[in-house]
């Protein structure tokens, strides 16, 4: 199966290839079945290769040399897939959860008159998300990371007719064009130190390097910028609730198990770089858990039930990038796949309650749902147990890890660790009250004179199975409290070692020891306390008093409806003065000097032509005439060179 391997990769891109160029002759059940096969069936052979390279007790990764690609002087980079721990990991979660949702999106987006160019999107994304996570290079990992970029501009504008929708894939288009000179500017530096791009080689050379730890805070921050613009954090997380316009199958792909998750890939991949830099590393764990509190407080006032969870997705990759940044990479990929059972699982599940409800998104018009949709709400309230960390589902575990290890972090790790603890009470609030408000009390809406009815399977059947595995994934790695499992410890220590010694301007400072069984208890303890306090004021404000609440958007509570108005804030800062600068540019310098320009050089063309034109008289009397004068011209210089 691994040297099969590269099958994963070009059965999505064949599935693509099929649907796009056969749009137009092809039945929508076939374009779906084709865009489905192509994902499940690269999943069996991940299977198969998983359980071949054995990989809790293999070290050296496998390598699957597929064609030369670019090779420049000392500079080369091949078209090859590396097979390890973490590739396996990612490849796994996204052949798996990605041919859920392609299974899902067969009912969704039944009857739409773009089905077969949607699964052609969507298996092209799955291809390039497969190529980011399985190269050998930073090159082949960022034509992945731009593939990515290209389907979610075109997913998320999928209905481009629609102003909103096309907006929002340009600005998500944008956005991460600005954190991709990050990735631009840390492979440049990794390759000018290094003299290479292909991983194995910088793990090995980077040690031997005695100038690498004086440059490794300025790549690890620039490789961070990257993660920054494509996995959604603060500054440069404003496309990713905007990406709701897409359809709700688009979230699930890409906020649960491919591109948002790219961020915390490259930083786990680069890992050995971010360890001889504790500086950017710190930055990067302050930016997560600002990041999961202020994404925190914006979801707990949203009033559309997909942003309530996008802002959710946001919150919960600052979780990822806490753990990353304090060097708890088990955790941080722990959490990345937890996330991506519940955060698709809760999509999916808001695809279902709208299908449902004929397209109504506003949760002010929903209610008394799990009467009507039995299998949506059990699943749902199965996602919202695993996401607020309520024993023993899987987020429980995760999060929890996380914020153990903040909490161990010999730089400001109670700070982080109470940011943290914040962000996972106001987790609990805004997911409760989404819950309450969608499946409890009485409905609020009007169906239209339609029916409220169940999904169909290919809908309910991907719901159940990720329920599955929200409730059941966080058994991976437990605490020491409670069965001390740490499977996933000895998975991942071949490629990461978290007692590695962190390199400060003090000196190397090793990580901190683990707690003690009690210290540990203790802190799950009052995690899971303020999670019960974030459902406690949401089941008295939505639950008993369900219908009565009325939320006034006034003084901070206004502040947070309208998201700290970052996106008006951008606005005034970059985007009109951007386009004000574009506007006078295009007046002047386009319409003066460019314009002017090269209409001049047409006139003067235009004269010349009509001097020459003056020659063609249509007498043969004159052309013979320009002969002989012709014909004396040259002679005379030829007798003047002296010939």
């Amino acid at each position: 199966m691994l040297d099969l391997f590269p099958l994963v990769v070009f059965l999505p891109l064949a599935g693509f290839l099929h649907n796009a160029l056969l749009r137009d002759r092809i039945p929508h059940r076939f374009a779906g079945a084709i865009g489905t096969l192509s994902v499940f069936l690269g999943f069996l052979i991940t299977l198969g290769a998983f359980f071949e390279f054995s990989p809790m007790e293999r070290t050296a990764p496998h390598i699957v040399n597929v064609a030369p690609w670019i090779q420049v002087g000392s500079f080369r980079a091949d078209w090859s897939y590396q097979i390890d721990q973490l590739s396996l990991y990612m490849t796994l979660i996204i052949t798996g959860i990605g041919s859920l949702i392609h299974l899902y999106s067969m009912g969704y987006m039944k009857g739409d008159p773009g089905y077969n160019r949607f699964f052609a999107y969507l298996n092209l994304f799955v291809f390039s998300m497969l190529n980011l996570v399985l190269s050998d290079n930073l090159v082949l990992t960022f034509l992945g990371w731009e593939g990515v970029g290209l389907c979610s501009y075109l997913l998320i504008g999928f209905d481009y007719e629609k102003n909103s929708a096309a907006a929002a894939g340009m600005k998500a288009f944008i956005v991460n064009r600005i954190g991709d000179l990050g990735f631009v500017a840390g492979t440049a530096l990794v390759f000018w130190l290094t003299g290479s791009v292909r991983y194995t080689e910088v793990v090995s050379l980077v040690p031997g390097i005695s100038q690498f730890p004086d440059f490794a805070n300025v790549i690890a921050l620039a490789f961070f910028v990257a993660a920054m613009g494509k996995s959604a954090q603060v500054p440069l997380y404003v496309w990713l609730p905007d990406a709701m316009a897409g359809p709700t199958p688009v979230s699930a792909l890409i906020h649960a198990a491919t591109m948002v998750t790219a961020g915390v890939f490259l930083i786990a991949r680069l890992n050995i770089v971010f360890y001889l830099a504790p500086e950017t590393s710190l930055f990067i764990a302050g930016t997560g858990a600002f990041t999961a509190l202020f994404a925190a407080t914006i979801g707990g006032l949203q009033t559309d039930i997909k942003k309530v969870l996008a802002y959710s997705t946001v919150s919960q990759l600052g979780f990822m990038f806490l753990a990353m940044g304090v060097g708890a990479y088990v955790a941080g990929l722990f959490h990345l796949m937890t996330h991506a059972f519940f955060k698709a699982l809760l999509f999916l599940g808001a695809g279902s309650v709208i299908h449902a409800l004929h397209h109504e998104q506003n949760i002010k018009f929903m209610g008394g749902l799990s009467k009507k949709i039995k299998i949506t709400s059990i699943t749902f309230l199965l996602g919202t147990l695993a996401i607020t960390g309520i024993p023993p589902f899987s987020g429980f575990f995760s999060k929890d890890l996380i914020l153990e290890k903040a909490h161990l972090y010999p730089m400001y790790g109670e700070i982080l660790w109470a940011v943290g603890v914040l962000a996972a009470g106001f987790t609990a609030f805004y997911m409760y009250r989404l819950y309450f408000l969608v499946f409890q009390g009485e409905f609020r809406g009007n169906s239209h004179g339609h029916a409220i009815h169940e999904s169909p399977v290919t809908m309910t059947l991907p719901l159940v199975l990720l329920a599955i595995g929200a409730v059941f994934a966080g058994f991976l790695q437990t605490p020491h409290f409670f069965l001390n499992i740490h499977n996933l410890e000895k998975f991942f220590s071949p490629i990461l070692n978290p007692g590695y010694l962190f390199a400060t301007s003090l000196g190397k400072v090793p990580v901190s020891a683990p707690l003690s069984t009690g210290a540990e208890i203790g802190l799950a303890t009052l995690s899971v306390l303020m999670a019960g306090v974030g459902l406690l004021i949401a089941f008295s404000l939505y639950r008993i008093k369900s219908g009565q609440v009325k939320e006034e958007y006034s003084g901070f509570r206004k502040i947070l409806f309208h998201k700290y108005y970052v996106d008006e804030l951008y606005e005034f800062i970059f985007v009109k003065p951007f386009l004000a600068l574009s506007n006078a540019i295009g007046y002047t310098v386009d319409r003066y000097l460019i314009d002017r320009f090269f209409v001049s050089i047409g006139v003067g063309l235009g004269h010349i032509g009509t001097l020459f034109r003056r020659v063609q008289t249509g007498f043969v009397g004159d052309y013979a005439l320009f002969i002989v004068l012709g014909s004396f011209f040259i002679i005379i210089f030829l007798l003047s060179k002296g010939v």
